[in-house]
């Protein structure tokens, strides 16, 4: 015969807690935490503003923290099609995995047009004669 199974006791109210408390960094800034590519596991690091350099927790590589006001940009190599960040206004990027150099461009140095094969909208350097698509393979003649 099944013997009946009681359930379980209702828990007790928890105790009345501390109202939560979190530390100010050691720069004294409240603004909090800024983050930034290891420059050598590509790792996302996370840092408190103001400091100079980061250490990896993963690989201890210590990447150097740009000066305060830098804007970073992102694209994604063209070897191995890791996501690379650099300081925007660079003209190019190696990859640091596989070492291709990546032509870094500015939104105003670019162009797009329609594939004329499957619509697709694509992206191309200005003074480019042609683009291939990425999609279909067509080659899509820009107007000179």
């Amino acid at each position: 015969m099944p013997v009946p199974l009681a359930p379980y006791p209702t828990p007790p109210a928890p105790p009345a807690l501390a109202p939560s408390y979190t530390p100010t960094p050691a720069n004294g800034s409240t603004s909090g935490q800024s983050q930034l590519v290891c420059s050598g596991c590509r790792n996302l690091l996370i840092y408190p503003v103001g400091a100079s350099s980061v250490c990896c927790a993963v690989c201890n590589a210590v990447t150097a923290v740009p000066p305060p006001g830098t804007e970073n940009a992102q694209l994604v190599c063209a070897g191995c099609h890791t996501l690379l960040m650099y300081i925007r206004g660079a003209t190019s990027v190696q990859c640091s995995c596989c070492h291709t150099v990546n032509l870094a461009l500015e939104a105003n140095q670019v162009a797009h047009v329609n594939c004329g094969n499957c619509r697709m909208v694509l992206m191309y350097q200005y003074g480019a004669r042609c683009v291939k698509c990425a999609v279909c393979s067509f080659i899509t003649s820009v107007g000179g």
